[in-house]
């Protein structure tokens, strides 16, 4: 297990676990798209760094993360399938993107994913 020899990412992990475990609906949903959106940015700066390992991790953890929002969509509201069709379409780049690296499309689902993030930050303050 690498995150035994790895300091920093034995840190990351409790870090999260510890989040996960406190955290509300809402909350979860946020970590979610943190988690997505910094391992964006983690695999963008890999490649540009020739780091396929790192890479590669990094659009694994985004996967992970899109699937674990995926899988609390309430498909009884009515915005349930369109926002599964957008962590469908997600998940599509960011798999193409393992075989053919394409750092501007990735950059532009960032984006996308942090205006979200933010939207629904300023929803819950009200």
């Amino acid at each position: 297990m690498r995150y035994l020899r790895d300091p920093s990412e034995a840190y990351r992990r409790v870090d999260f676990d510890a989040r996960v475990f406190g955290a509300d609906p809402r909350q979860l949903v946020d970590l979610c798209l943190e988690q997505f959106t910094g391992s964006l940015s983690r695999a963008i700066y890999a490649a540009g760094r020739g780091d396929n390992a790192a890479k590669s991790a990094a659009l694994t953890r985004a996967v992970s993360s899109l699937l674990a929002l995926e899988m609390g969509v309430d498909t009884s509201n009515p915005t349930g399938p369109a926002l599964i069709q957008l962590y469908q379409a997600a998940r599509r780049s960011v798999l193409d993107s393992a075989v053919n690296f394409d750092a501007d499309r990735l950059s532009i689902i960032r984006a996308d994913f942090l205006e979200i993030r933010q939207a629904m930050l300023q929803a819950a303050r009200g």
